[in-house]
C-alpha cells in the first residue's frame, strides 16, 4: 500500500476524537494542527489497527520524529553549552534522547490520555508514550516544518517536562563538572601529572589539581583519565561543590 504524506487531505468536518486530539496538541505544545490525521496516527498504536480502524499506524512517524528530535537536541546543546567537548554533548544528548526519559516526558504531557491502542491486550504503556512523543514530534515537523517543531520542543517540552539540570548533574563527568565551576569563576585550572610509574606492565598515574595555582585534589589511577577524574572529584568535594 503505497502512502503519500505529503499529499495527504485534510477533513472538513473534524470528528469528536480528532477535536480532542486537535485541542491536546494545542494546549501541550502550543501549536495548533493544520492536518490532525498526522497527530491521529501519531497516537495509534499498531494494535489498534483494524478493519474497522483502516488508519495507519505510527511507527513510520516515530522514525522521522526520532532523526528529528536527534538534530533538534545536538543543535541545542551546541549551542547552549560551547565549552563542552564532543564526548560531554555526546553523553548528554544520549540521556535526553533515551527511551527512559522520553517515556517519563511522555507521562508527563499526559499522551496516555489520548492513545489510541487494542486495551483488550496487554501492553506496557510507559513505553508507548514514549514511542508516541517522537511520532507526535514528527507529525509536527511534516505539519509545520523544522523551525516550528524546534520551538515546540525547545519551548514546550523541555522547558515544562524535562529538567536539564538535574540530567547535567547526572550525566557530567567530574572533570567537565571542574572546568565549568572554574570558568564560571574565572579561575585557572591545571591537571599536573606528579607521578608516574610503570610495574611489570602496568602503569599508574597520580595527577594532582591547581585551581590559580593553589594545589586541591589528587588522584590515582591506570590511566590519567581515571586520575584526573578521581582528582577533579576530590577537588569539588572540597570547594562544596559535591
Amino acid at each position: 500500500m503505497k502512502f503519500n504524506f505529503f499529499n495527504r487531505k485534510q477533513k472538513h468536518h473534524l470528528s469528536g476524537e480528532e477535536l480532542d486530539i486537535k485541542s491536546f496538541i494545542t494546549k501541550t505544545l502550543g501549536y495548533r494542527p493544520r492536518n490532525v490525521s498526522y497527530f491521529m496516527e501519531a497516537l495509534t498504536h499498531k494494535s489498534y489497527q483494524n478493519a474497522k480502524n483502516p488508519i495507519l499506524p505510527n511507527e513510520r512517524l516515530e522514525f522521522l520524529g526520532d532523526s528529528v528530535l536527534d538534530a533538534i537536541v545536538a543543535e541545542y546543546l551546541f549551542l547552549k553549552y560551547p565549552e563542552h567537548e564532543e564526548g560531554s554533548l555526546t553523553q548528554i544528548k544520549s540521556k535526553i534522547v533515551n527511551r527512559k526519559t522520553l517515556s517519563e516526558i511522555g507521562e508527563s504531557m499526559g499522551i496516555r490520555n489520548h492513545l489510541r491502542y487494542n486495551k483488550g491486550r496487554a501492553i506496557n504503556i510507559q513505553g508507548l508514550e514514549g514511542n508516541c512523543l517522537e511520532a507526535i514530534i514528527g507529525a509536527v515537523y511534516l505539519d509545520g516544518g523544522y523551525e516550528v517543531t524546534k520551538a515546540c520542543v525547545i519551548s514546550r517540552i523541555f522547558r515544562n517536562h524535562l529538567d536539564l539540570n538535574k540530567l547535567m548533574e547526572e550525566e557530567i563527568d567530574f572533570k567537565s563538572r571542574l572546568f565549568i565551576w572554574c570558568q564560571k569563576k574565572h579561575l585557572a585550572l591545571e591537571f599536573e601529572v606528579t607521578r608516574e610509574n610503570c610495574t611489570n606492565g602496568i602503569w599508574e598515574y597520580e595527577i594532582k589539581v591547581n585551581v590559580n595555582n593553589i594545589s586541591y585534589g589528587k588522584g590515582k589511577g591506570s590511566s590519567k583519565k581515571q586520575a584526573e577524574q578521581l582528582a577533579s572529584k576530590e577537588t569539588l568535594m572540597l570547594v562544596g561543590e559535591i
